[in-house]
């Protein structure tokens, strides 16, 4: 597979990723530890017929070292608890864009592996994206309310999460994609104790809400993972880092369109801000 062919296929993730805020809303009031158990044990579960088709399953789990396990379980159990918390308690848009910060952050750490160093338009890029991020809670749709500050800081979590474990698996190409179906399946059953322990059971009381979960595994929490690990090993990262600053404004006005938030000035200036910010520092590492 060719390093373009792979960044292509990235992006692939991205697109679907557009489509969390909207599907989380959507499952809405399923608790957020129970939600995450459905939607992995369905991405996990598709990913493990196909697994079992290709064969060798006992030598991938074999020759997965355990600093991977802890990333990957990690990265996709610990992000997705932290985004889909912070949904409930914070308004979608705004919690939305500040979790989407990560793609700006990949070009941050990035910049900080072995062989690369941050210029000045990196500073200046992740400035501006900070106030993009500010405008959301001192000015955003809803506008800022303390009762919101806990979802905002999960948020900040969430973006921290999915760009460590983003940069960090670029140190681990040799292990085979198919290990993701079982960060997965690894992350539902994590999900599911800690909703066992920490929430109560909601069955999903639509058909609406159904459907934004089966939808959450099908895609967002399912394909988008594989999709990412190929293009964070095997394409350029430093690209698809600059072409995930298209997560947040698609997010976005996926939200606006289906009406779940509104189209003010103020959000949509910092939806540019944020992804203006990102695009300097993208430009500061093709420089380098």
């Amino acid at each position: 597979m060719s390093r373009r062919a792979a960044t292509l296929i990235g992006f692939g993730a991205v697109l679907l990723w557009s489509l969390l805020a909207l599907m989380t809303v959507g499952s809405d009031p399923v608790p957020p530890f129970q939600l995450s158990a459905m939607a992995f044990a369905i991405g996990g579960g598709i990913g493990l017929l196909f697994t079992l088709r290709r064969g060798g399953v006992m030598e991938t789990l074999s020759a997965t070292p355990p600093i991977v396990w802890a990333l990957g379980i990690g990265g996709l159990f610990g992000y997705h608890a932290l985004y889909f918390s912070a949904l409930r308690l914070a308004p979608a848009a705004e919690a939305g864009l500040i979790a989407y910060l990560w793609p700006l952050l990949i070009v941050l750490f990035s910049g900080l592996l072995p062989g690369e160093r941050l210029r000045a338009l990196h500073i200046v890029g992740a400035v501006v994206s900070f106030a993009g991020a500010a405008l959301i809670i001192a000015r955003g749709g809803a506008g800022f309310q303390w009762s919101y500050v806990p979802g905002y800081l999960l948020a900040v979590c969430c973006s921290l999460t999915w760009s460590g474990y983003s940069v960090l698996s670029r140190r681990f190409k040799e292990v085979p994609t198919e290990v993701v179906t079982f960060f997965c399946l690894a992350s539902a059953g994590l999900a599911g104790l800690a909703h066992v322990m920490f929430e109560q059971t909601v069955i999903p009381s639509s058909t609406v809400s159904w459907l934004s979960v089966i939808g959450l595994g099908l895609g967002p929490v399912g394909l988008a993972f594989f999709l990412w690990d190929i293009g964070v090993k095997r394409g350029d990262i430093q690209l698809l880092g600059t072409a995930s600053y298209a997560a947040p404004l698609l997010s976005t006005c996926v939200l606006i369109a289906a009406g779940v938030a509104q189209a003010t000035t103020v959000l949509l200036l910092a939806a540019v801000l944020i992804a203006v910010g990102a695009g300097l520092a993208a430009l500061a590492s093709h420089r380098n």
